[in-house]
């Protein structure tokens, strides 16, 4: 796989210390520079940044069913090594995070085998976070 650049992604929070806690000491992230009404965050080497906005009257997550289980929409997150993401997981278990959908293997023994869970930020951010056993196979068909 060729060196991949960093992503940015800009998200909305209603309550911005607490979701500062959270990204921080939860998952773990360094944060970088910050304001009043914004937070960045190193998010396994790509840039986060948390900006506050008054929580929407409607706020509810649409939800696609993939697998037996329902994939809040939209997500985001990182593709982690496959041994770090079972520390990770392990981890956010240790810390009691609630989950969405609970760490487990897609695809076992297939192309694209991968781990994958889902939850959220307190601010109702749906995050995934996946490994493949075969990181090479990330596009595979």
């Amino acid at each position: 796989m060729k060196n991949i650049s960093p992503f940015h992604i800009a998200i909305p929070v209603h309550n911005l210390n607490e979701c500062r806690q959270f990204y921080g000491e939860v998952l773990g992230c360094q944060e970088g520079r910050s304001s009043k009404q914004w937070v960045d965050f190193n998010l396994f080497g790509h840039q986060l940044v948390i900006h506050y906005k008054p929580k929407p009257k409607d706020s509810a997550l649409h939800y696609n069913p993939v697998d037996g289980h329902d994939v809040p929409i939209p997500h985001y997150g990182v593709v982690l090594p496959w041994n770090e993401f079972k520390k990770f997981s392990e981890d956010l278990i240790r810390k009691k995070v609630k989950f969405v959908i609970e760490p487990y293997i897609r695809f076992k023994g297939q192309i694209g085998e991968q781990a994958t869970m889902f939850f959220l930020d307190p601010a109702g951010n749906a995050l995934e976070f996946k490994a493949f056993k075969k990181p090479e196979q990330l596009f595979a068909k």
